[in-house]
């Protein structure tokens, strides 16, 4: 049999590398038999990790470097060098160290280590934690708290009726039909049990009373907390209209919506999805994978000009194109009557369904409820902790004090899950805040996108190699300051951006 291609490359650790072959700021990659290793010079010394990183396989190789931290370039997960613990999300589970000899001017790796203990009991045992939310912020937050030894309650409730899992795939590859529905949950049953995480799905919150520290179900049932954690997320917008709330319309925010644009999309199309933004045109490329005739519509002349530009956003439609997909740009749509969607010049599409994309809003019900200060969403400090001392905010509904000072709202996976691990740590008075530049990526076909920063605004456009050619780092500025950086197959260039402005 010959061997395989994806068989880890570099020298074999078991056979000893020289010593100075070991950069002092950056990492050795090679392997141990099938499993590829990485070998870094620490503070404590040479120290060994899987070299693949636990959420998607990125090659941890091919990452950046920071301190003794090491960064995955395929959606900024982070890593301790010399544990192997995840650090950052998406990443939610460790990789395994190994480990290092020295001797004779050689470096040897020869096997496994037992995996770090667990962190020491907060012997907190009486506190009750409920986070209300199952999707990126509550989960990792649920995960963080044991993580970090908190041994009271944690109630994590759910209106979805799936437990926890990757969302993004969604609209992405569980849509296509390229990722099984068994990939999806972030963590197996048994991780519940074993963390002690009362997980209740299919729950809906019908008050919090922050006066008296409880939450009420909608079925009546009251639970006290000591701490609320609110991650009530988004939901997708309905445009007006006739027709836009029947049987064949669709939003796809969780994956029982996906699976049903999957049952609908097998009854063949046209499909027409209603919205140029990041989900639409996700969308329209998952659909494409299966063959399905799609018709996107979309208000802007150019899909995405307003958060990626002009270049980058006709370079997307070209994509798209040739790959069958037929734009409808600088329309509205008014209805969807007769399987047609009606557009705002009089003319119409036919379509047998119809997905709507057209952005989400936060679910902020609860938190005004509970009299917590809002502006355009949850205000929060860096610790994600509310006006309200016992309540924190993460995820979409966090408005959050931004690199720039300012104040701002972001809707990405990474950055709830973040926000999330950043109120947990808060909860248990560790020092932890989030000041990192926020992070999304979005895969059309064979082309990923990274966007690390945040400009809702911009004066200058900064282009590194070539946006045609899908290789590029462009750089939007204002005022000469950087704000944000878009980079296309240029995943290290995004983790570079990530450190530049996390750090100007």
């Amino acid at each position: 049999m010959s061997e395989s291609a994806d068989k880890p490359s570099g020298p074999d650790f078991t056979q000893g590398v020289p010593a100075g072959s070991i950069p002092t700021d950056g990492v050795l990659k090679g392997h141990v038999g099938d499993d590829a290793v990485i070998v870094a010079r620490t503070a404590d010394g040479l120290a060994a990790i899987t070299g693949t990183c636990s959420h998607y396989g990125g090659d941890l190789a091919e990452g950046l470097r920071v301190g003794d931290t090491i960064h995955c370039p395929l959606h900024h997960a982070c890593f301790d060098l010399a544990s192997g613990r995840a650090l950052r999300a998406p990443a939610l589970s460790p990789v395994d160290r190994w480990k290092v000899d020295e001797r004779d001017g050689k470096v040897f790796v020869t096997e496994k280590l037992a995996a770090p203990g667990p962190a020491e009991p907060t012997d907190t045992p009486s506190r009750k934690i409920v986070i209300i939310g199952g999707g990126a912020a509550g989960f990792a937050a649920a995960q963080r708290l044991r993580d970090l030894g908190f041994d009271g309650s944690i109630i994590l409730l759910s209106d979805d009726t799936d437990a926890p899992y990757d969302r993004p795939n969604a609209s992405k590859d569980f849509l296509a039909g390229t990722a099984q529905p068994e990939w999806m949950p972030l963590k197996d049953e048994a991780f519940y049990k074993d963390n002690d995480i009362d997980l209740r799905l299919g729950v809906a919150v019908d008050h919090v009373n922050a006066e008296h520290c409880t939450v009420t179900l909608d079925t009546g049932e009251r639970l006290d907390y000591d701490t609320l954690l609110l991650c009530t997320g988004a939901e997708p917008i309905r445009p007006d209209g006739p027709g836009f709330d029947g049987p064949d319309v669709f939003t796809v925010r969780t994956m029982a919506d996906a699976q049903a644009i999957i049952d609908a999309a097998e009854g063949g199309g046209p499909i027409a999805v209603v919205g140029s933004s990041f989900i639409g045109l996700e969308v329209a490329a998952s659909l494409r994978e299966r063959g399905v005739d799609v018709h996107l519509i979309g208000p802007d002349e150019v899909p995405l000009k307003r958060v990626l530009g002009d270049a980058i956003g006709q370079m997307i439609r070209t994509l798209h194109e040739a790959h069958g997909v037929n734009f409808h740009l600088g329309r509205k749509a008014t209805g969807y009557v007769d399987g047609a969607v009606t557009l705002d010049d009089g003319s119409c599409i036919k379509a047998a369904k119809v997905v709507l994309g057209i952005g989400v809003r936060p679910r902020i019900g609860l938190a005004e409820a509970a009299g917590l200060d809002l502006d355009n969403g949850v205000l929060v400090d860096a610790t994600m902790r509310t006006s309200n001392e016992d309540i924190y905010a993460a995820g979409d509904i966090a408005r959050f004090p931004g690199l720039d000072d300012s104040r701002q709202r972001v809707e990405h996976w990474v950055v709830a899950e973040r926000q999330g691990q950043v109120a947990a740590a808060a909860m248990l008075d560790i020092d932890e805040i989030y000041n990192e530049a926020p992070f999304f990526w979005s895969v059309h076909y064979d082309t990923s996108i990274r966007y690390v920063g945040h400009a809702t605004e911009w004066d200058d456009v900064e282009v590194v190699g070539s946006i045609a050619d899908k290789d590029a780092e462009v750089r939007f500025k204002k005022n000469g300051r950087e704000l944000a950086v878009a980079t296309i197959n240029r995943d290290k260039a995004s983790l570079e951006a990530a450190e530049r402005l996390a750090n100007a």
